[in-house]
């Protein structure tokens, strides 16, 4: 410890210290001021004189504006913050624009290790330190610290003896901090397995080191080498179709040396000769028959069997389509498939001509069950088949192969369900074929014939119900909108885009080729399945259906209720207008009978009723007629198909002095005026 001075000798030392520093503060202090003062005359002498100019173009304010206040609000909006973010709203179909916008701008953020001294987790830290809350259960121990003396210059000039200070030391802790976080000392632990290394060597692949330049002459020569070999590839595909045409006419020169092509042609005049004598009741029934029994019975008419066509390869089918060819009236194609998915298996496509009924004309096998056909109506020779494994194609009469012309693929597009109908159309604007088909998977198809392809574009999604019915049944269901199974449709003699769409709940939509979204109108029209929809051939309003409800209805496309209804005790597979009457139409069953109606004779019951099937359990599928002869042809479930002439109570109009298309149209109208009701809309 150094020695301590005296009191006074310290006090007499601070005194004479302070004196010698204040009266050198003085004379600093007037030096400056002196100095200041020279500077300031100095200065004035080189200062210009300051003039304030008011600019021409200044705003002048009265005392009023001066004082009016501009209030600013402060808000606690992000500048930064987007204002036009947009969600899309499954529920409405749309992007719809987001209102709350989060305006929270976090500048820093950092999370710490400390804990408040006053929650339970510190107090427990703090016990198991040994520091308690009450200062007196803590070990303080006081030690005195030495320091030097500290002086003050006060007014009065008085000293402060320097106090020894105390601080306290804490004991070091006896118990270390437990980790909060090992949860291996909490609880029970499972058992751990053993860790296991299981290592392999392979072998590396071969490498090998490749480095080249790429300059501009290395890419040149590249390109020369790539197209001489395209030259090659050419010339030799240009060599081998060479070789094929010459074979070919290797082929066609030997077949008129062939004795049997030289006289195919002359054997098959023979031939329809020879059935034509077999035949010769029948043919003279068809070309003279007139039933004189109908002079006595009223209205009612009969069938009268003519030509039963079979084939053998037909026998395990069921005839899924009958069609008139529109130019040759002697010829119609049979399509046969089944209608059953357990019995699902090849097709065949028959071409019968009334000139030889013992054996067809033309023979196609398909790899798939034929469910509909269509001639083109002036290219007699296309037809358009759709198959139930859900692709469609065209087949051209000419060519002797049995190949299709135009087939669709998966590849290409098809349909993922039966092709339930096809429909020849106008050519498209540059002047290309095209055809409809409808399939159960619910889409409205076209196809274009565009060289040796077929392009399809989905003209109308044939939905379950309207867009309000499936937001309810959405909001009920939890489901999303389902196709529905269209079966058949027709298209509008005169107004070509307009077409009817029946589907498998019952309903008849009329569509438009213009509108792929919704309906024009839906008709609540069957029960069950529509099995087929035709428009009338003369009057442009009328239409037709028929269903598996064993009803066949009548409509005007106008109203939504049926003109007429008929129930004919059984399921209803076709219906077709007559090509010579707007009154006459065709229908056959399941129970194998046929049904001739004439409106204009008969409004509530049937003018013939035959059964045309010589065993009870064979049904009748369709009906197609004649477009120039008195005729019809069915077929059934047998693969078999039968032509019947109709009897003179059948085809009254055609005898009518009178008879004319506009004649037919003013009857139909007038049947319609009769049964239709004022309100009815």
């Amino acid at each position: 410890m150094p020695p301590k001075r005296p009191a006074a000798a310290a006090k007499a030392g601070l005194t004479s210290s302070s004196t010698k520093i204040q009266s050198q503060s003085k004379v600093s202090r007037r030096g400056k001021d002196d100095e200041d003062s020279r500077m300031g005359e100095d200065d004035d002498e080189w200062m210009q004189q300051k003039i304030m100019m008011k600019p021409d173009d200044q705003l002048v304010l009265t005392a009023e504006e001066l004082k009016e206040e501009f209030t600013r609000i402060l808000t606690a909006n992000n500048p930064h913050a987007p204002n036009n973010i947009v969600r899309y709203s499954f529920k409405d179909c749309s992007y719809k624009m987001k209102m709350g916008v989060d305006q929270l701008a976090v500048h820093f953020s950092m999370d710490g290790n400390m804990l408040h001294k006053d929650s339970d987790e510190g107090r427990r830290q703090l016990a198991r330190m040994g520091l308690g809350e009450n200062p007196s259960e803590q070990n303080v121990e006081e030690v005195e610290i030495p320091g030097d003396e500290e002086l003050e210059a006060d007014a009065d000039g008085e000293e402060e003896k320097e106090a020894p200070k105390q601080v306290p030391a804490a004991k070091p802790a006896e118990s270390a901090l437990r980790n909060q976080f090992n949860y291996s000392e909490r609880a029970s632990q499972t058992f751990n397995n053993p860790y296991r290394e299981r290592g392999t060597v392979t072998e590396p692949p071969p490498r090998t080191n490749f480095s080249a330049t790429a300059n501009q002459w290395e890419i040149y020569d590249a390109y020369v080498e790539d197209l001489a070999q395209q030259e090659k590839l050419k010339e030799k595909k240009k060599k081998d179709d060479d070789k094929d045409k010459k074979a070919r006419q290797v082929v066609a020169d030997s077949a008129p040396t062939d004795e049997v092509q030289r006289i195919a042609k002359p054997a098959k005049i023979v031939e329809r000769m020879v059935n034509q004598n077999t035949h010769d009741e029948i043919a003279q029934d068809f070309k003279y028959w007139e039933d004189v029994s109908d002079e006595y019975k009223g209205n009612e008419g009969t069938l009268l069997p003519l030509w039963p066509f079979k084939s053998d390869k037909a026998k395990k089918f069921t005839v899924t389509a009958v069609l008139f060819n529109p130019k040759y009236d002697d010829m119609f194609a049979v399509g046969h498939g089944s209608y059953d998915f357990l019995k699902q298996s090849t097709g065949l496509i028959t071409v019968y001509s009334l000139k030889n009924p013992s054996f067809p004309e033309v023979t196609y096998t398909t790899e798939s069950g034929v469910m509909c056909l269509d001639f083109h109506p002036e290219h007699p020779y296309l037809i358009a088949v759709g198959f139930y494994d859900g692709s469609v194609a065209v087949y051209n009469l000419r060519d002797k192969t049995n190949e299709p012309s135009f087939l669709s693929s998966a590849k290409g597009g098809k349909h993922t369900d039966p092709v339930w109908q096809v429909s020849w159309q106008e050519n498209d604007l540059d002047n290309q074929l095209n055809f409809f088909s409808i399939s159960s998977d619910g889409r409205v198809t076209s196809w274009c014939l565009i060289k040796n392809e077929l392009h399809y574009t989905d003209i109308i999604l044939v939905r379950m119900a309207q867009e309000a019915d499936l937001e309810a049944e959405a909001n009920v269901t939890g489901m999303g909108m389902d196709l529905a199974c269209g079966t058949c449709f027709d298209f509008h003699k005169t107004t070509d885009y307009l077409f009817l769409v029946g589907t498998e709940e019952g309903k008849i939509h009329k569509c438009s080729k213009h509108y792929s979204s919704q309906f024009l109108d839906t008709y609540q029209a069957h029960h069950m399945a529509v099995y087929a929809v035709r428009w009338n051939n003369f009057h442009p309003r009328v239409f037709a259906s028929c269903s598996a409800d064993w009803t066949v209805k009548v409509w005007d496309h106008n109203y939504n209720e049926p003109m007429f209804t008929f129930d004919l005790g059984c399921s209803v597979g076709d219906v077709v207008w007559s090509p010579y009457s707007a009154t006459v139409f065709g229908a056959v069953t399941d129970d194998g009978n046929v049904f001739i109606f004439d409106l204009a004779q008969e409004k509530y019951e049937p003018i013939c009723q035959q059964s045309v099937v010589q065993k009870k359990k064979t049904k009748v599928t369709h009906l197609a007629f004649n477009q120039h002869y008195p005729m019809i042809a069915v077929g059934d479930d047998r693969g078999n198909a039968m032509t019947l002439k109709l009897s003179p109570n059948l085809r009254k109009c055609l005898k009518e002095k009178n008879y004319s298309k506009e004649n037919e149209i003013a009857k139909m109208e007038k049947l319609l005026e009769l049964v239709r009701e004022p309100t009815a809309k």
